[in-house]
């Protein structure tokens, strides 16, 4: 076999360990759904009817506005779990053991890469499934739907890049749980839960130039059919750079350890 036949190998082997791990420990999946969950249901049915006329609807309106949100916080959540995931194979022996084995070095952080992203967006399928049973009606067609899926891949592919660079950088496996949770606060600072016009001015030069917001409005444009302007080109440039920035830095973090 050749050096990328037996990469692509030991990688199918690291993905297939992740996902055993997912059904080995099924909390942590279950914890990526519920807590997204159970944010959408207050959202739409404590404060959706006042959000709601706020954004000149009702709840029926509000539960279509918040749904992108909800998406990209439940990508920000899963970080925390793939950057405890890596944290404590890194302290826990396992990388040692791996290391002291002819395989691919590239596969242990493509095993959970592959495996979160398996994970996140079947979490997100179930999601949407839950956000239709409470109201959710997109009028996307099938192509916008398959777009939609692109970026949201997309962001889901950048946080986890993210999340094992953190994870690789942390002592901890505690540690690793905290690195994450800025970005659980980025839907909250964005245009996920009420339009950036209604924030203060500071505010609300943040919240517009962060990058969830135009992945927000790309996803809401793309299934509701809402305009979208340059927010897709600017969403796919974040998402690209975040990638890649990250990438390297685990990478280079993973060889120096």
């Amino acid at each position: 076999m050749n050096t990328l036949t037996l990469a692509m190998r030991d990688s199918s082997t690291m993905v297939r360990r992740q996902l055993k791990r997912l059904i080995r420990y099924p909390s942590m999946t279950v914890q990526l759904v519920a807590t997204p969950a159970i944010l959408l249901v207050l959202f739409v049915y404590v404060f959706g009817g006042t959000l709601g006329a706020g954004i000149g609807g009702g709840r029926d309106a509000y539960v279509d506005y918040v749904v992108p949100g909800i998406l990209l916080m439940a990508a920000a959540t899963a970080a925390t779990g793939t950057a405890v995931m890596v944290a404590t194979d890194m302290t826990e022996g396992i990388i040692a053991r791996f290391r002291s084995m002819r395989i691919s070095r590239a596969s242990v952080l493509t095993g959970h890469v592959i495996g979160s992203l398996v994970q996140q967006l079947l979490s997100m399928a179930v999601l949407i499934g839950i956000a239709l049973a409470i109201g959710f009606r997109p009028n996307a067609s099938a192509t916008e739907w398959l777009a939609a899926g692109g970026v949201l891949t997309l962001l889901v592919l950048a946080v986890t890049w993210l999340a094992v660079a953190l994870g690789l950088k942390s002592s901890t496996p505690e540690a690793a749980s905290n690195a994450p949770m800025p970005l659980i606060l980025l839907p909250f600072l964005g245009s996920g839960f009420v339009p950036t016009d209604s924030m203060p001015t500071a505010l609300r030069w943040f919240a517009e130039y962060q990058p969830f917001t135009p992945i927000m409005e790309t996803v809401r444009g793309l299934l509701l059919g809402t305009p979208i302007g340059n927010s897709a080109i600017i969403a796919t440039a974040w998402c690209t750079g975040i990638a890649l920035v990250s990438y390297l830095w685990a990478k280079n973090t993973f060889n120096k350890a």
